[in-house]
């Protein structure tokens, strides 16, 4: 390699890291997650870029130059295709299995390491070198298998939580069994490749398997109340096995990056954990009760009602709240909703969004659909803040949240809501519900807030209920 352009290549992937960091502080609020976004997929073109010029200028230059542009363009076709086609209601199931792309790649990055060169090469040694792609190669099939498992279970081809009897005792079991695996690797090493031995390659396939199977008994006890969490925690762990993967092929930007994405997930992690009003531990090892709602087994009646009588609720309001929840994604209605927001507000009415921080089924899922209907980002006040409103205020317009506003986290602490921070929307004098039916939120657990008298519900498809509340309440 030419003495200059390893200096160069550093301060390049400098550059890059820059990128990275800019654009992952814009990506903290709304007005510039556009332009965070765009300047972090520049840091990566750049660092892409870089390694590969550097990879050209050593000794035998790049090896396989077709197959590698071939990849690129396979895969960049196939990420605009998915980007292109996925809908909203399917963002949160293809972040889970971005995730996964991201481990997946990482612990197939470090198998051809460990697999095409004898680990007493290495700068960092045979012992490190062996560890770190180990490692790498354990949470890499962990964050591709567990986000697999997440994705399924986001969109309801796994139902419910699957568990069985020490299902604890058996994720232990298979983490201390990587770790085993790993430091038998490091024993069989030697100064030849793995492969020169069969029980190198046993080992390795090995590795492989149990980790695999320790992302699916990860995930699968997992509720789906639960699920912001898990997909926050996942996208840590991809950026913590690029990070190792960065140590494993001597890539500064790799490192970086990777570290850059781990903390940002592990932040959002606590965030998600924060709003559940659940510690780390007890979402990732705690299986929380069947949902039971509040079925006292007496019948009870949630009263239908139709466009034209809901909306006399806005007559002479001072104050409406809108909730948004998954059911404004599914029906799209997001921009009907800020139709009726800017009529009530030529009416003198002051309008407000409640943001819950898990509602939908990612973290930021409410946020993205407002700000696509260019609601103004001032009235997105979250739970903290909006819930002394609710009690002053005249009408709640839900759209298909359920789980977000259900009592049962205040009255039944045994459940699988207990002690998650809702909004306290039956405070309000009367709650207008948008919903198709009366079936459970994703936690599965049955609302008593549907069969309150002050409760008017609109049963149908979002868009379609929201546009008769529009007219009707045009007519007014």
């Amino acid at each position: 390699m030419s003495d200059w352009i390893e200096p160069i290549a550093e301060l390049g992937y400098l550059v890059a890291a820059a990128f990275f960091i800019v654009g992952l502080k814009q990506l903290g609020s709304p007005r510039t997650a556009v332009r965070g976004n765009q300047l972090g997929a520049i840091g990566m073109f750049l660092a892409v870029v870089i390694t590969l010029v550097k990879m050209n200028a050593e000794e035998g230059g790049i090896v396989g130059v077709v197959l590698i542009a071939a990849g690129v363009l396979i895969g960049a076709g196939i990420g605009v295709v998915m980007a292109k086609k996925v809908k909203m209601t399917g963002m949160p199931e293809l972040v889970a299995l971005f995730n996964g792309f991201g481990g997946g790649a990482s612990a197939l990055v470090a198998l051809s390491e460990l697999v095409g060169r004898t680990p007493s090469e290495s700068s960092l040694g045979a012992e490190v070198f062996i560890i770190a792609a180990g490692l790498s190669s354990v949470i890499g099939w962990v964050t591709l298998t567990g986000s697999v498992v997440a994705m399924f279970k986001l969109n309801g081809t796994i139902k419910g939580n699957v568990v069985f009897g020490g299902i604890n005792l058996v994720k232990g079991g298979l983490l201390i069994a990587a770790i085993v695996l790993i430091a038998l690797l490091v024993n069989t090493s030697g100064q030849g490749a793995l492969l020169d031995s069969g029980q190198g390659l046993t080992l390795l396939i090995a590795l492989g398997l149990v980790s695999a199977l320790l992302g699916v008994i990860f995930v699968v006890p997992i509720g789906g109340a639960d699920m912001p969490v898990v997909i926050s925690f996942l996208n840590s762990l991809s950026g913590v096995a690029a990070s190792t993967t960065g140590f494993v092929v001597n890539n500064n930007a790799l490192i970086i990056s990777g570290a850059l994405v781990g903390a940002a997930g592990l932040i959002l992690t606590g965030i998600m954990c924060k709003a559940m009003n659940r510690p780390f531990i007890d979402v990732m090892l705690k299986v929380y009760g069947a949902a039971r709602g509040s079925d006292s087994g007496e019948k009870r009646t949630a009263r239908g009602y139709e466009a034209e009588e809901a909306c006399l609720a806005f007559d002479g309001a001072r104050s409406v709240i809108f909730v948004p929840g998954y059911g404004m994604a599914v029906s799209q209605s997001q921009h009907v909703v800020r139709e009726l927001a800017e009529e009530l507000e030529r009416r003198g009415t002051e309008v407000r969004y409640a943001i819950h921080p898990v509602a939908g089924r990612m973290p930021g899922h409410m946020n993205v659909l407002l700000a696509e209907a260019n609601v103004p980002y001032e009235q997105l006040i979250e739970l903290d803040d909006i819930n002394p409103y609710f009690s002053e205020c005249a009408v709640v317009v839900v759209i298909g949240a359920n789980d977000t506003i259900n009592p049962a986290a205040k009255t039944d602490p045994t459940g699988p809501l207990g002690g998650m921070p809702v909004l306290d929307v039956e405070k309000a004098r009367t709650v207008i519900i948008v919903k198709r039916s009366l079936s459970p939120g994703y936690a599965g657990v049955d609302n008593d807030l549907f069969y309150e008298p002050s409760t008017m519900m609109l049963f149908g498809d979002g868009k379609a209920k929201l546009t008769e509340l529009l007219a009707a309440t045009k007519d007014l």
